[in-house]
């Protein structure tokens, strides 16, 4: 899947939750409702997360230097993970501990057009905020589903942008439902029990984010299309015969490293072998163009040692030889 920031998206959140936090404050301010509270946080802390995404993106694109050879392409992945550390910590921590102390000590709602007024507002602009991160993110998603395009998606920002505008949406359903049952029954406890779902529901997203920028960070191969199309361009059927084995990893959203083993005649010259990777390079970059960083190495294909399988102790992440034991 190709890698796209989603900047546009980023910031049509960042200025909808500034306004939307602003408004809840006010809103909480004069009504003293909890779950107003709650949400004034969780939207200052989206619009912190959506500033770190910004500040990621800014960042990665520093050039190489002789100490991070392969650049900083996985500054927009620790950013993203910081985003649901944010999300966990500030918003949905505090929403449960508000929640709890909510039902704990209710008290009546003051003012209720201010909560209503402002949760309707909120509606509406989380709501643009969320068609325009679906239209980004469209683009990119092709046939996927949404659970697929969120798994698989090697960019972290449109998924985590698509994440906090589902929770906010659904958070201030919450909230409606809280104050509106908490109007009609007369109980404030209904308020508390909206605001500590709020905190359970972001709670919930923040684990999923972490989750998936935590295989991000750890470093994952290409996609599986984008594997096929890079092994049919190396392999030519004339000088180079067949992958014997390959490695892929992001390097960042739109940096791919790729380091393959491929099988040449046995009978061919140095400058031809060297010729015929050079022309594998191109035709690898040309088929994928996040191929930045490409290393193959030439060698003689045996069937006899094809036949002995992958040897778990030359892979990355395979068995120490040397540990006790062995």
């Amino acid at each position: 899947m190709s890698a796209s920031g989603g900047t546009k998206a980023i910031v049509a959140a960042l200025g909808a939750n500034l306004a939307i936090a602003a408004s809840k404050f006010v809103a909480f301010a004069f009504s003293g409702s909890s779950s107003m509270l709650a949400e004034g946080v969780h939207s200052l802390a989206d619009s912190g997360n959506q500033f770190l995404l910004l500040v990621g993106g800014r960042k990665a694109q520093r050039e190489a230097t002789p100490q991070h050879p392969f650049g900083y392409g996985r500054e927009r992945y620790i950013y993203a993970f910081l985003v649901s550390i944010v999300l966990f910590s500030i918003g949905g921590m505090f929403a449960i501990y508000e929640g709890y102390e909510k039902i704990r000590h209710p008290h009546d709602l003051e003012h209720w057009y201010w909560p209503v007024g402002v949760l309707v507002f909120a509606i509406i602009a989380e709501g643009f905020s969320f068609r325009t991160a679906i239209k980004e993110s469209n683009e990119l998603r092709g046939k996927l589903s949404w659970k697929e395009f969120i798994r698989r998606a090697k960019a972290p920002e449109l998924p985590v942008v698509l994440l906090e505008d589902f929770g906010a949406l659904i958070g201030l359903v919450l909230a409606l439902g809280g104050v509106g049952l908490s109007l009609l029954t007369g109980d404030g406890v209904w308020d508390g029990i909206g605001t500590l779902c709020i905190g359970i529901l972001l709670v919930l997203i923040a684990l999923v984010l972490a989750v998936e920028t935590k295989s991000l960070l750890l470093g994952e191969a290409a996609g599986i299309e984008d594997v096929k199309k890079i092994q049919t361009a190396i392999v030519d059927g004339d000088m180079v015969t067949r992958v014997i084995h390959m490695r892929t990893l992001h390097l960042g959203p739109e940096e791919l490293l790729i380091a393959a083993k491929i099988a040449v005649q046995h009978d061919d010259t140095a400058a031809e072998i060297a010729a015929a990777i050079d022309a594998a390079e191109a035709r690898v970059r040309a088929a994928v163009p996040i191929a930045r960083v490409i290393y193959l190495e030439p060698d003689i294909y045996s069937e006899a040692e094809a036949a002995k399988g992958p040897d778990p102790s030359a892979t990355p992440g395979g068995p120490n030889p040397h540990a006790a034991g062995h």
